[in-house]
């Protein structure tokens, strides 16, 4: 995975607003959805807000739960999240509150306001992007350098459309108050231009008190679908699993995974895993799951290989596990070759039945690598 799962969350009036222009912040949501904004910020490693936003609101960005910052220090994670910035110009006010609380502050910029934002004395590390911010830089820097998996865009609404335009979003946590501020000077969630993103596709809707939460995972233009960065993280570890295979010159050695829709693995499983000879890695994975858990209707299944459509080992190929499990959507590495069975379309079947596939044939090599003794 190139870069973290990003994922930009925000809070908007009926018709579309960030805040009105009066002095004081402008309260949206209410108690119950700050404290899911307060689950989603303990369940990342990094909160990135822009210079404006800061300069504006005055965030301390904290997760306010004790319970929740014992959790992540349980887990091996420092109490709160890497706070994150974005500033072209450098300039930055070294005593807002965004220095002076939680943990870990990096401020990302241009060469020329790397030198302003030093000078400033801030109390975070300070990484200059070159001439131009770059956000596909920036997020690689994030992940390479402070192993960021999971970030979570808080704001504002230039940074929102910025990655939104460049096709850098994986998931879109909108919640929709009931009421109007018809400003037209107010700050705006998605400003105009050309979009990467495609038609959304919807993930959840949930009222909370009078708002909604919705979630939407961008799509790519015209199919409906595309490969996040969250793929690639877990159709690579579907790679690896598959190379964990007890060897064998009858069967594909396979790896697969179930993910839910907020990035909660699910289960895990492997060709042959546990010593039995014949079960398929979709199969050992899907039946570590509860065959009623709400999660699987939402659910990713990755496989380094195409799930199979005939067996004669058991009587319900891959595929139609998958199907029955209600899972809509699949990401796999390898078509499947006739190796063992002529004219398998385990994409064909899925498809045909609804499901999403996608297929990352980049991950190929690595999918295969575990079976080159049955070329």
């Amino acid at each position: 995975m190139p870069h973290p799962y990003v994922l930009l969350s925000a809070a908007v009036s009926l018709d579309g607003y960030l805040d009105d222009t009066g002095p004081d912040r402008l309260l949206l949501s209410g108690p119950a959805d700050f404290d899911r904004v307060d689950e989603v910020r303990a369940s990342v490693d990094a909160i990135l807000i822009g210079a404006g936003t800061i300069r504006a609101d005055n965030p301390r960005l904290l997760v306010n739960s004790e319970a929740r910052r014992a959790a992540r220090v349980a887990a091996g994670k420092p109490p709160y999240p890497l706070k994150v910035t974005v500033s072209g110009s450098g300039e930055l006010d070294p005593d807002a509150n965004f220095w002076h609380t939680g943990g870990e502050k990096v401020v990302y910029t241009t060469d020329k306001g790397a030198e302003r934002a030093r000078e400033s004395g801030l109390a975070a590390d300070v990484v200059p992007l070159g001439p131009a911010l770059d956000w596909r830089r920036l997020l690689e820097h994030l992940r390479s350098v402070y192993g960021v998996e999971r970030l979570m865009v808080e704001g504002g609404g230039r940074i929102h459309t910025q990655l939104l335009q460049q096709g850098l979003a994986d998931e879109v946590q909108l919640v929709l108050a009931p009421l109007f501020v018809g400003d037209p000077d107010a700050p705006r969630l998605f400003g105009p231009g050309a979009y990467q993103s495609g038609r959304l596709r919807l993930l959840e809707t949930r009222r909370i008190e009078d708002v909604v939460l919705m979630r939407y995972e961008p799509t790519a233009p015209g199919t409906g679908l595309t490969a996040t960065s969250a793929d690639h993280h877990w159709l690579a570890l579907a790679c690896e699993l598959a190379a964990e295979c007890p060897p064998s010159r009858t069967a594909f050695s396979v790896g697969a995974v179930v993910v839910a829709a907020d990035g909660t693995e699910l289960a895990r499983g492997h060709s042959r895993e546990g010593g039995d000879p014949v079960v398929h890695a979709e199969e050992a994975a899907l039946a570590k799951i509860a065959p009623d858990d709400p999660r699987l209707a939402t659910a990713t299944v990755y496989t380094s290989l195409e799930p199979c459509t005939h067996r004669a080992s058991r009587p319900a190929p891959c595929a139609r596990l998958i199907l029955d499990a209600g899972v809509e959507r699949v990401v796999t590495a390898w078509r499947e070759p006739d190796t063992f069975v002529a004219g398998a379309d385990g994409t064909g079947t899925l498809t045909a039945a609804g499901v999403d596939v996608v297929v990352l044939g980049e991950y190929e090599e690595r999918a295969t690598a575990p079976n080159h003794h049955l070329a």
